[in-house]
């Protein structure tokens, strides 16, 4: 037991922003029951994301894991691109 980490977490979801070098927002979105009512709410959560070679773009699907904290708001890291936006004119 001793000597062994947890899993990190890892998650999928769109590019929103590129904000600053090595950095972009990604949007988690997800659905949640209401506790008395029972209908299910739309809810999202943006997360700031590690991008060190300042590959992913605005609209890409990517897949993220959890890190040590890189910033004040950087505590996850891309892994991969798994479909890129489509090009828009």
């Amino acid at each position: 037991m001793e000597g062994q980490r947890k899993q990190r977490r890892t998650v999928r979801g769109v590019v929103v922003s590129r904000s600053g070098d090595k950095s972009i927002k990604i949007e988690l979105k997800y659905r949640i029951r209401h506790p008395v009512y029972g209908k299910l709410i739309k809810r999202s959560t943006k997360l700031g994301v590690h991008d060190e070679k300042n590959e992913a773009g605005v609209g890409d699907l990517v897949e993220v894991t959890e890190c040590r904290p890189i910033s004040k708001s950087k505590t996850w890291r891309l892994i991969q691109i798994v479909q890129k936006a489509p090009e828009q004119i």
